[in-house]
């Protein structure tokens, strides 16, 4: 997909995530207008970079007439502030997950969006995969049968240095979780989006080779039940030696589709498919996947035909409602209602 016109877009956050962003705004024909960052350094740096002006306060970049689009790639508690800042002000936002820490922030930032008419999306770009996209194409079209269950395993690695050199990882304020809210986050998103509309879950956490280390949990697990009648069992953890890829697995009456670094479709005759993505990323950040440039063209084209873009708030909240459901469930010892 290209950009047909020239949108503006800026960018608040340079940190790791940013280059993901900037790389995929500049493919998909858009214009950076401007960068933010506190860090006076690294918005420069960002901004020589791009060729493209820069701002230490993101309030005085929202005054700049000729932004369109705004990224929120800060750490998670400032989403929803500065999301429902940046539409009031009359720009369309594309936030990171999580779209926000809690909840009732998530729902502000949905009816701001509703408010204002301007376009909210959150950047869950594993939908955006060939492999993810074949696979919920053929749940869709029923040759695979019906759905009878499936799990889903994330299992990273994140250690002690990872926590410490940031000042608001580990933290229930700033981070709103661990594992769950940070990185199995987008796995939670593809098994909902995957299986059918939520009923309830079960589920706990804990924390474990990181008890000394952060306030939030480094393993979790769930039981998660649909509507259609179905279960997901999950499992997510941090304490992992390597950054594994995730695995899913969906259990349908004429096949099992299993999906990893590449997609496997095993039918019940025998027979066996595999599909994989042309441009698997490799490297230190491989399971980031290279989709932030396929999600960002299509939110960019969306706003320029005035079309619904599917990864909105309503969809974004989804994935965080689970996480949220889940610390709850452990706190509570009970099934939490998600219908």
């Amino acid at each position: 997909m290209i950009v047909l016109k020239k949108l503006n877009a800026a960018v608040i956050g340079c940190g790791a995530i940013s280059e993901r962003h900037l790389e995929a705004i500049v493919k998909a024909g858009a214009e950076i207008a401007c960068v933010a960052d506190i860090d006076e350094r690294k918005a420069k740096k960002t901004a020589e970079k791009y060729k493209c002006r820069f701002y230490c306060d993101y309030h005085e970049m929202l005054k700049d007439s000729q932004v369109d689009v705004v990224h929120i790639l800060t750490p998670h508690y400032l989403h929803a502030k500065m999301a429902i800042d940046s539409m009031k002000s009359g720009v369309h936002v594309l936030t990171e997950k999580p779209m926000a820490t809690s909840i009732e922030d998530a729902e502000k930032m949905i009816d701001v969006s509703r408010e204002t008419g301007r376009m909210l999306g959150v950047c869950f770009q594993n939908r955006y995969n060939p492999t993810s996209l074949k696979a919920k194409e053929i749940i869709e079209s029923g040759k695979a049968g019906q759905i009878l269950g499936a799990k889903a395993w994330v299992t990273w690695h994140r250690d002690e240095t990872y926590y410490t050199q940031s000042d608001w990882r580990g933290s229930w304020e700033k981070e709103g979780g661990g594992v769950l809210i940070n990185q199995a986050i987008h796995t939670l998103d593809l098994i909902q989006w995957f299986m059918g509309d939520l009923a309830r879950l079960k589920g706990s956490y804990y924390t474990s080779l990181l008890e000394n280390t952060i306030e939030v949990e480094d393993t979790a697990d769930a039981v998660i039940q649909f509507k259609n009648g179905t279960t997901a069992l999950f499992f997510a953890s941090n304490c992992y030696p390597v950054n594994s890829p995730v695995s899913i697995e969906i259990v349908l009456s004429k096949a099992v589709i299993r999906l990893e670094s590449v997609l496997t479709v095993t039918w019940n005759d025998g027979k066996t498919e595999h599909y994989s993505d042309e441009d698997l990323v490799s490297g230190d950040k491989f399971y980031w996947g290279v989709s932030h440039k396929r999600l960002i063209a299509d939110f960019y084209n969306k706003i320029l035909s005035g079309e619904k873009f599917e990864l909105d708030g309503n969809e974004g909240i989804k994935a965080l409602k689970m996480v949220k459901a889940i610390h709850r469930s452990s706190e509570t010892n009970a099934w939490i209602d998600l219908g």
